[in-house]
This record gives C-alpha cells, structure tokens and sequence, in this order.
C-alpha cells in the first residue's frame, strides 16, 4: 500500500484562509486591515525616502511616514505625545467606521427599495383601469386589444397581477406589445388567489376584472379561487369593489360554482362550450372563424350599445337603413333586454338602444339622408333544401362529445359523424362518449334514449399517418374537423395538427378537388403556420376567447350578447349565397343588400368576395362597409347576415 503524499504548504495556507474567512464579517475586516498595513506603510516610507527634501533624523523620517499612512486611512496623520495620537486615531476610526456604516446602510436601504419595485410588491394606485389577474397565452392578446381599445384616450392603464417574475412579464410585453399607445402596463408579482396580493393591483378602483385562463387540469379550481380572493377584499383602505369581473371556465360543470364565488357582477364563459358551437357552426359556415375575429378585434369594426332618443317610435325595419358607417343588429330594451334580430316591424320604444356594429362607439351616428335602395336589383330567396350531412372528425380532446351533442342539433336525419382518433384511453370510453351525445343533440334526459338524427362511429387510428388517412374515403365527406389532442401541451398539439393538415392537401390534390376543413390551433402562430387554402377554417381558440375576454371587459352588455350568438337556438351570424339577395353581376349599393336580408328577416352586417377567400390578411371579409358602398357580386360571394336559428 503507498503512502499518501501529505499537502503541500500552500494548500494548508488556503485551507485555514477559507477557514478564517468562513468566520463572515470580523475575518473579512481583519484580513482587509492586515492587507491594507502589508502595503500601505511601506509605500508610505518609500515616499518619505523618494520626497525631494527627505527628513535627515529618524524622527522626523517616522512623523512623515505616519502623516502618509493617515492620509491613506483617513486618519489624518496628527503628531504629538504618544497618548495623543492614539486617542486621535481612536476617534478617527471611530468616524470612518460611522460614515462606512451609514453608507452601507443607505446604500443597502436603497438596494432592497430597488429590487422590491423589481420584483413588484408596490400597490397600484390608478383609478378606472383594467386589471388582470394570472398569467397564460390569453394575456399578450388581451394587453393588445385593451392598448387599441385605449388608443383615443389620453391615460389607460393596465395591471396585471401574477406568480412571476416582474421583470420577465415586463419584457415579454414589451417584446410582442411593442406600442401600446396611450396605455401604461404595470405589472406586480403575486398570487391572484391570495386577497393580500389581489390589493396591490388596485382591483377596488378598477373599471374592470379579467381572470385569465391559467394551464393545466386545475384551471378552472385557479379561477375559483381567485373569484373567491376578490371578493374577500378590499384589503387597502378606500377601495370599494371592481366594475365587473370576466372570466372563462374550462368545463361546464364547473359554471354554478365560479358563478356563486365571483357574485352578480361576475361574467363567466365557458371555453369549451364556445369553442365547440363555433366549430359546429364552422361546419355548416364555412369562413364564420374570421367574421367572429372581425367582429371582437377593436383594430376593425365592433358590437356597440348607442342610445337614440331619435329612433323612438319608428320600427327595427327603418332602423336598419338609418345608419350610413354602422350595420345594425339588434336592440336593448328600457328594462335590459337583449334583442338579437327581432322582427322587422318590433318598434322602438322610449328608452330603447341601438346594438349596431361601428368602428368606433363615436360612430354611430344617424344619416343626414336616407341611403338609395335598387328594388329592381333585389334576387328571390335561393331555397336550400335541407340534406343529410357527412363529418369526418379527426383527433380527440374533452370538446368532441359536446361537439357531437351540438352537431345532432343542426343536422338532418340521415347525417354522419366518423371519428378517428388515437392516444391514451380505451376507444370503447370514447365511443361511449359519442353514443351518450346523439340523445343529448335532442335536449334528452341522461337516462332516456331518443332517437338521434345523427350517427356516430368511432374507431382508433394515427391520424398522423397517411396510411391511416389515406384508408379513409375522405372525398365522400362534406367537412372535416381536425382537433387539438388535450393530453399534451398547447405547442405539441398544434404540431399534431399541422402534420395532419400537410397530408390532407396531399390528399386534395390526389383528388382534384379541396375539402373544406376546420381545423383547431391553440396559439395564433401556429395558424401563420398552417398550409391554407380558401376552403380552410381556422378556429384559434386562445386567441378568440382573449377576445371576448377584452370586449366583455370593455362592455358587460357584450357578455350576454355573445352567450345568444354561440347558443343553438339563438340568432347567429351566417354566411349565405349573394345570389339570393340581389342579381348576380348587377352593381348596386350595400344599402340595397341591407334591403333584401330586411325582406328576408335577417340583418346583414357586410360580404366576403370568393375571388380574395385566400388573400391575407382580411380573406375577402368585409364588415360593415358603408350603406353608400358599390357592390358587384358574383356567384362564389357570400352575404354575412345575423339571423335566427
């Protein structure tokens, strides 16, 4: 056995340095003291020897040694007797000793101010702002739209309150937000559950609430929460309640509860409710997903609530040509009531508001003449008759029941839902599942079998594979829907999804002909990604419900409005043939075509053009263009008109 050499000088030296050092404070000054004694007085003697006139006796030579070691140390260097010069240096060090103190002190002091502002523990004193409350893919949406909602006004403010870092939230928003105009973004790190934290945003003197949609299977308990923090305040004195809170819960069966934490002033959507009739609605109105953008984006025209008193006694027929920049659409009544599309002949009452869509709330402003209508140019009505439909569902998520329950509501008898899905769970749950929704798309009770026009049928396949979707008859299918796999995260489903849709315009091509597909993206970039073509529907479910978040923010009268426009029943917007309202190839003024869908009992709110279906960024959709608008339609161009179901 050798013999283990034993350390080498140097290495004892630093061991008992690192010892002495781990002493903290005391160490630290005696070793910087002893550092400084090493250099300083022989340095002070070596100038005392280089001076021009060096001092010829010993003590004299010492007395301007001292005097340079004094000036170094700011001990000042005073000669005298012995006891003298230590009581001097005893009261200089004294001082240097207070003056270090107090300069660490302050500067310490000054150090934890700045890095408590940095981390966002200061309250928000704004008044009238919107506040936010988590963090998730809704909030770089909803800070854009509430910027631009905010852009006509001198002072906006927006506080956003969430379990992160201040200065990442900070530089994210000022990365993909980069002019917010007007509107200042404060940002604070907390909980949004703990009322403590919800007072340092201010939410007693906000205008607004927004509880963001946080990740993962305990979204909608988060929400709960926070609704139940909210209304544990107000925790700084002074501040009374918020306007009103908004929110979106992720299942339905969770509404009831979010509804009794948040109170009466509380706004709850359900997420999946709304992206499952839109994607519904999708199938049978091809293009709907970029009206609905149209509509709840404030950088286009919007749903806004006017008052005119001048419109009183007159009926909602009238109503609809009086306006030349806004597209009328329905009425609230004195006592609150929302009136999507009522009947041409329902008259105004006193007290009445106008629900039109404008581009501004200042736009919406009566015209000095009535607009010119061409009854010679008005088409008769193109009946469709109603006829089984065939949908091809591709993927799976906790949506796609509830889109087979709204899917059995609207179809005829005879129609088809093929589902194609793969991951984990048995296929037997699944189709189960599917079964369950046929008698619910009849308003049925759980336990009573009805009679469903819909058939299901389910079974397991890659649908990332194209031997998977070329075994399929795709070409035999009226719509294809292609969903978001919910067992992974946002960005890997969106991935899933585009290799599925780059094999479906292999298949397009092989048959010669497009398929109308609408297709589920959870992140608005993965849809810049998407292979498109003009049969394509893309429903970006973060990035809508952001939306109408901000725009029930901004207008509570807004929540109810689209809570009729995503219910089967309700008035919807739709998208039909212009050959049915005015004589293809004729030019004739919008007003004229606001005259036809009258006629017919439908509001029309603008067109899409077939030949711009694929060009960026409007896709042929025009929202209420103004009444005086010269219009040629052509056979492929659609007329978008809010109707009943």
């Amino acid at each position: 056995m050798g013999h283990t050499r034993p350390p080498s000088f140097r290495l004892r030296l630093r061991y008992w340095f690192d010892n002495t050092m781990a002493r903290s404070t005391p160490a630290l000054i005696g070793w910087l003291s002893a550092l400084c004694t090493a250099v300083v007085v022989p340095v002070s003697v070596l100038l005392v020897w280089a001076e021009a006139h060096t001092p010829t006796t010993p003590r004299n030579l010492l007395l301007a040694a001292w005097k340079n070691v004094g000036t170094v140390f700011k001990l000042g260097g005073p000669v005298g007797t012995p006891v003298f010069v230590l009581l001097s240096v005893l009261v200089a060090a004294l001082g240097v000793f207070f003056a270090s103190t107090l300069v660490g002190l302050i500067t310490t002091g000054v150090n934890e101010k700045i890095m408590d502002l940095r981390k966002g523990r200061s309250v928000v004193l704004e008044d009238g702002h919107t506040v936010l409350l988590g963090w998730s893919e809704q909030a770089i949406p909803i800070i854009s739209e509430l910027a631009q909602a905010n852009a006509n006004l001198r002072r906006a403010a927006v506080a956003v309150l969430a379990d992160r870092d201040k200065t990442e939230m900070e530089d994210e928003i000022r990365a993909l937000v980069p002019k917010p105009g007007p509107t200042r973004v404060i940002c604070r790190t907390g909980r949004p559950d703990d009322p403590a934290d919800v007072a340092l945003v201010g939410t007693g003197t906000a205008r607004s609430v927004i509880v963001l949609t946080p990740e993962g299977a305990t979204a909608d308990a988060q929400i709960v929460r926070t609704l139940l923090a909210l209304n544990r305040g107000p925790a700084v004195p002074g501040q009374r309640r918020p306007g009103h809170v908004v929110t979106a819960l992720r299942d339905a069966a969770n509404l009831t509860a979010a509804r009794l934490a948040g109170g009466p002033r509380t706004r709850v959507l359900c997420y999946d409710e709304i992206m499952a009739r839109l994607i519904v609605q999708t199938c049978r109105q091809p293009g709907l997903p970029l009206v609905y953008l149209e509509l709840l984006d404030y950088a286009g025209d919007e749903f806004y609530v006017t008052a005119e008193p001048r419109l009183a006694g007159r009926t909602y027929g009238e109503a609809l040509l009086a306006y030349e920049t806004s597209a009328v659409a329905g009425l609230r009544t004195a006592d609150g009531t929302l009136l999507l599309n009522p009947p041409s002949a329902t008259p105004i009452g006193e007290g009445d508001a106008i629900i039109a869509v404008s581009r501004d709330d200042d736009t919406v402003v009566l015209a000095q003449t009535p607009p010119a209508v061409d009854p010679t140019a008005l088409a008769d009505p193109v009946e469709r008759p109603a006829r089984p439909e065939s949908v091809l569902m591709l993927g799976w998520n906790r949506r796609a029941p509830l889109i087979a329950d709204l899917l059995a509501r609207y179809v005829t008898e005879g129609s088809v839902l093929d589902v194609v899905a793969d991951g984990p769970g048995p296929a037997q749950a699944r189709a189960q599942a599917l079964d369950g929704a046929r008698a619910a798309g009849r308003g049925a009770p759980p336990d009573e079998v009805v009679a469903s026009p819909l058939k299901t049928a389910f079974r397991e396949g890659d649908i990332g594979s194209p031997h998977t979707l070329h075994a399929l008859d795709i070409g035999s299918y009226d719509h294809v829907v292609v969903l978001g796999y919910d067992d992974t995260d946002a960005w890997q489903a969106d991935s899933r999804t585009l290799v599925t849709l780059l094999h479906l315009r292999d298949l397009e091509r092989s048959l010669g002909r497009p398929i109308h597909v609408v297709a589920e993206m959870n992140d608005d970039r993965s849809r810049a990604l998407a292979p498109v073509n003009e049969g394509d529907d893309f429903v970006v479910n973060g990035r809508l419900i952001a939306l109408l978040l901000t725009q029930i923010a901004e207008n509570a009268d807004l929540a109810r409005l689209f809570d009729i426009l995503f219910s089967p029943g309700g008035s919807e917007i739709c998208l039909r043939p212009a050959a049915g309202y005015v004589r293809p190839g004729t030019e004739v003024s919008f007003a004229t075509v606001v005259e036809a869908a009258r006629r017919r009992g439908e509001s029309a709110l603008g067109y899409r053009v077939g030949a711009d279906a694929a060009r960026a960024p409007a896709y042929g959709i025009r929202i209420n263009p103004p009444k005086s608008t010269l219009v040629r339609f052509e056979p492929e161009d659609s007329v978008i008109v809010l109707t009943g179901h």
